[in-house]
């Protein structure tokens, strides 16, 4: 991973404390502001528009209805929502046509059913790029939508997930089942339970991230594909951290049952290591799916078995 692109991850804690006394959300389109969020979204309704955000920290969420709505921070990482969710679910909630979310910080998400997230997107494509989800339950959390693709690029994960109070675990991001995922030149980090990626998407590209559990907590896998997928992961770095609910393996393949092929899914040029001070074995990629995998060019550390085949 570049270090550019993660250059906007420092001094985000120099945002302003509180929101400006103006109104701030602006429609870039038609320059009008507005005090809250959802006003500014219900002003574009079932059109296009981008929402400039003022520098500042929100208590306030907003649910996207229709439309193309592009959500951008003024100065990238300067404007942070927090706590603050709408339908119990997240601080964004999208079932428009599509969205775009550019330099902005989501954190403290938590909901009674504990998947508080910063975005659930329930429909529709999602653009995120320079964005931060930190300590909440869930960094992103979507539906179902076959037509549907994500891409998420420069942006971080931390202190996110959780599996406690006999609940389904939350995970840094969780994809259900739609069209792709592309996550690159991220990073995830610290982790407090569940997976780093859960991604139930028929193709995914995972590319060119940091995956750090050296902090992590009673977390389980770097990426799942419960259900298999087709697809790219290449070029990620791993680290394996000591306090595991399961360090069985790194990256899984249909785990809960194989429902879409995953045949030709290429894991080559990665680095994967456990964290120092731990003696441990353990599994770089475990495959339920039974499809022919395109593995190669992975420099494992000490103690991690490049491939394992599975029976249910």
């Amino acid at each position: 991973m570049k270090t550019s692109h993660l250059i906007f991850l420092v001094a985000f804690g120099t945002a302003a404390a509180s929101a400006q006394n103006t109104a701030p959300f602006q429609n870039a389109e038609t320059g009008r502001n507005y005090q809250s969020l959802q006003q500014a979204v219900d002003a574009i309704g079932k059109g296009k528009g981008t929402i400039i955000i003022a520098p500042g920290t929100y208590r306030q969420c907003a649910v996207q209805a229709a439309g193309v709505v592009a959500f951008r921070a003024a100065v990238p990482g300067q404007s942070i929502f927090d706590t603050k969710t709408c339908e119990g679910k997240a601080a964004l909630v999208l079932r428009g046509q599509a969205a775009r979310v550019d330099g902005i910080i989501f954190q403290n998400m938590r909901v009674p059913d504990a998947n508080g997230a910063g975005i659930r997107l329930e429909k529709g494509n999602l653009t995120v790029t320079r964005t931060v989800f930190r300590d909440s339950e869930q960094g992103i959390l979507t539906a179902e939508d076959r037509t549907g693709e994500i891409s998420i690029d420069r942006s971080s994960f931390s202190g996110l997930g959780r599996c406690d109070r006999s609940l389904s675990c939350a995970h840094s991001i969780y994809i259900g089942g739609y069209g792709a995922l592309s996550v690159t030149n991220s990073r995830f980090e610290r982790g407090n339970g569940g997976h780093y990626v859960k991604s139930r998407a028929l193709q995914v590209t995972l590319t060119d991230n940091a995956f750090d559990d050296s902090r992590g907590r009673s977390t389980n896998y770097m990426i799942d594909l419960p259900n298999g997928a087709s697809g790219n992961i290449a070029r990620n770095v791993f680290v394996q951290g000591a306090s595991k609910d399961n360090y069985s393996a790194f990256i899984t393949v249909a785990p809960e049952g194989r429902t879409q092929s995953s045949a030709g899914l290429s894991i080559n040029a990665n680095q994967a290591s456990v964290v120092p001070g731990v003696d441990r074995d353990t599994v770089f990629v475990a495959d339920w799916s039974g499809d022919r995998l395109a593995l190669g060019g992975n420099r494992l550390g000490r103690g991690i078995k490049p491939f394992e085949k599975r029976e249910r």
